[in-house]
């Protein structure tokens, strides 16, 4: 064993505890934090070492000398106590780097001058002719650090910094160093992730530095074992047969390594990255170990039987684009983990911790790091475990059962989708429980991607409930095959029988839109956050039949929900509209809607208006008020039965609709048309409004196709004054 030797190793501001256990397990002692990095106690074995293995260290220094510094000839002095010559030859090459801050040597290039001027002066002075510098390959490197009122000369002992593996030839913009991305790894635990079998993803993964980072930690590589130079190499020290011993060992090591790799995945919607990334696993050895593929990060997927780590460092200035885009990235991916990431750990290194809320996660540990200058935050998640969806469930495996469904939905869907071409209709219902084995609805929207929105009408207490969700998963499965929709696209809600404002209850929190057209109108909707989608596709015909009347009219729309209604009546020319709803939620979804079609709320010369109320007093104080505005068409399709807290009393729809359809005809301009609706079953209209009013039942005028199926969806009327 050599004698120990005082050493320090320099890392990124935020990685020194880190390191300084990295240091423990590679054999040093007495490790102490210090700012830049960690001084530790080794011998020349514990060096080398440091040098090989370090995964965190910038460089492993050997210090020279300390002494005070007062000006540039204390400076030179201290250089010159130095024993230079007993360092390293003649005919080696050296170079001289200067960091840190002084009052007395305001500048590093001048400092380096001085010391260089130092380490001449002391081989003239015994060979009578100096060593040559070499600032780009140099055998030699001396490292100086200005600390304020002291200098510090130290022995460069790694050479060029110990980031520099060796792998990378080619970077995206602004690529991590390799050391910080192993410090990321660390922190987030990768370490027993891999060593418990789990799969690490990196979804946003650039050139790879994190993937690479993870799969040498993984297999047991060396972070130096590909460098070509080290700068102990030249130090007239240098045991060249220990070192030729430590290599060795780290080559027995990476062989070992490799053939217990876990899976490894790195994506990136950027070709040209992915390409740099495939050039430097190829570079590490590692091309036939790690998967790269260009894909979306909100696509991401799991690795692997073992829940792993996903850790991403996500992009942000020209490779990302707008303000905008990293908003909406954030504000997605939190999602992407809670659907799909359950049980797995993952870690968010990013410049912007002000974006984190938009995860939507809350994290279980957050630690600084800083990536140059730039203060960063590592955000670590533990997601929770869960258990696969019922649609998950069922299409994780080929269909077996439910051939009856099957060829009930395929005669119905080669019908209707014929009919939908023909009617220029985009979104329709394609089975509404034909089979009483199977209570189903199903709906198809094009986004233009097909989506399958299945709800299922809850089993009545006599039915066997190990039975339904049998028949379920087999409905399932076979959706799945015939209509070829990827799992992630069919989204099931069940149905049963809502009071108040449980219709209006969340079902999730995926707060992900996606738009539909519907005869020239365009439509946000929502197939997971809702019971129902936000278009009730039973009205379809109503909506096309206000969008041929409104031309030049004014029109209202009562519990206006999403203000589909109004979008068409704006589509179709409507010189004003009025839409009413007491829900702050719908009401902006009505907003959204109507501004993707060009049409404004908010500005003061708007023609389309928006209103908050509960429409049973709002009609009541219109109707009583003579000098309100009248209106040229009016919808009213009330909720079967409210008691929501924020209206005066209880709606329900057989008891209220009297009086609702008399307040609405008072609001009727000369020659003005009333349709009203309702869904709900065994609805009886009352006979008094015919004696009052034109009534006529237009139900079957606007039932489509995909709705013919008894008992009516609905049932409408339009009413006039006589």
């Amino acid at each position: 064993m050599s004698a120990p030797l005082n050493l320090f190793a320099t890392a990124p501001r935020g990685v020194e505890p880190l390191l300084a256990a990295e240091l423990t397990r590679l054999g040093a002692t007495d490790t102490k934090e210090r700012k830049g990095g960690i001084a530790f106690v080794g011998d020349l074995e514990c060096a080398y070492r440091a040098c090989l293995w370090s995964r965190l260290a910038n460089r492993i220094l050997l210090p020279l000398s300390t002494f005070p510094l007062t000006d540039a000839d204390s400076l030179y002095a201290g250089a010159a106590a130095i024993d230079w010559t007993a360092l390293f030859a003649l005919d080696k090459r050296f170079a001289i780097e200067v960091a840190g801050r002084s009052a007395a040597v305001t500048h590093t290039h001048y400092a380096g001058l001085k010391v260089k001027d130092a380490i001449a002066d002391a081989f003239r002075k015994q060979f009578d002719a100096r060593p040559n510098v070499d600032t780009d390959s140099p055998d030699i490197s001396i490292h100086v650090h200005l600390d304020r009122a002291q200098a510090t000369i130290s022995l460069d002992l790694s050479g060029e910094s110990l980031h520099r593996r060796g792998y990378r030839s080619g970077a995206g913009e602004a690529p991590l160093k390799e050391n910080l991305a192993a410090a990321i790894l660390m922190r987030s635990g990768w370490p027993e992730v891999a060593a418990a079998g789990g799969g690490l993803v990196d979804p946003m993964c650039g050139s790879g530095t994190l993937v690479l980072e993870a799969a040498m930690i993984a297999a047991d590589i060396a972070p130096g074992l590909k460098r070509l130079k080290y700068g102990f190499e030249a130090w007239s020290q240098h045991d060249a047969d220990l070192w030729r011993t430590i290599r060795a060992e780290a080559t027995g090591r990476k062989s070992a390594g490799l053939s217990r790799l876990p899976p490894l995945c790195g994506s990136d919607t950027d070709a040209g990255v992915l390409r740099k990334a495939a050039q430097n696993a190829a570079n590490a050895g590692l091309a036939n170990h790690i998967r790269f593929e260009q894909r979306d990060a909100l696509d991401a997927r799991p690795v692997g039987d073992v829940p792993g780590l996903l850790v991403t460092n996500p992009p942000y200035g020209e490779r990302l684009g707008q303000e905008s885009e990293i908003i909406k990235l954030y504000s997605l991916f939190g999602a992407t983990l809670k659907q799909h990431f359950g049980g797995w750990k993952a870690a968010v290194f990013t410049s912007r911790p002000d974006l984190s809320p938009r995860l939507g996660l809350r994290a279980s540990a957050m630690h600084t790091l800083f990536n140059g200058a730039i203060e960063c935050k590592l955000l670590q998640f533990a997601m929770a475990a869960r258990e696969p969806s019922l649609v998950e469930s069922a299409l994780s495996q080929a269909p077996t059962g439910g051939e009856d469904f099957a060829n009930r939905l395929r005669k119905n869907w080669k019908h209707l989708a014929k009919w939908a071409r023909r009617a220029g209709v985009n979104n329709y219902r394609v089975y509404d429980a034909d089979l009483p084995d199977y209570a189903l609805a199903v709906d198809l929207y094009e986004t233009p991607d097909l989506h399958v929105h299945v709800q299922e009408y809850a089993a009545p207490d006599t039915i066997d409930p190990a039975k339904a969700e049998k028949r379920l998963r087999e409905a399932l499965a076979q959706l799945q095959v015939i209509l070829a929709v990827p799992a992630a696209r069919i989204h099931y809600k069940l149905r049963k029988s809502q009071r108040g404002s449980a219709q209006y209850t969340k079902q999730d929190e995926s707060r992900k839109f996606d738009t539909v057209v519907e005869h020239g109108c365009k439509l946000w909707v929502n197939f997971e956050d809702y019971l129902d989608t936000g278009l009730f596709l039973d009205h379809r015909p109503m909506r096309l039949r206000i969008q041929k009347e409104s031309a030049g009219k004014r029109f209202l729309n009562l519990f206006c929900y999403t203000g589909s209604a109004t979008v068409h009546a704006a589509v179709g020319g409507a010189e004003a509209t009025t839409s009413v709803d007491l829900s702050n939620t719908y009401l902006d979804w009505a907003d959204r809607n109507l501004l993707l079609n060009g049409h404004d709320t908010r500005s003061p010369w708007a023609t389309h208006k928006l209103v908050r109320a509960d429409c049973l007093a709002w009609l009541r104080d219109q109707a009583a008020d003579r000098k309100s505005p009248r209106f040229d068409l009016i919808f009213c399709d009330p909720p079967t039965f409210s008691n929501s807290k924020k209206m005066e009393g209880v709606l329900d729809t057989q008891e209220d609709h009297a009086e609702m359809i008399r307040n609405a005809v008072a609001l009727l301009a000369p020659g003005g048309k009333l349709y009203f609706s309702t869904n709900r079953r065994r609805f009886k209209f009352d006979d008094a409004l015919s004696a009052e009013f034109a009534v006529q039942e237009i139900s079957h005028q606007t039932l489509d196709e995909d709705f013919k199926r008894p008992p009516p969806a609905h049932r409408s009327w339009m009413i006039q004054s006589r």
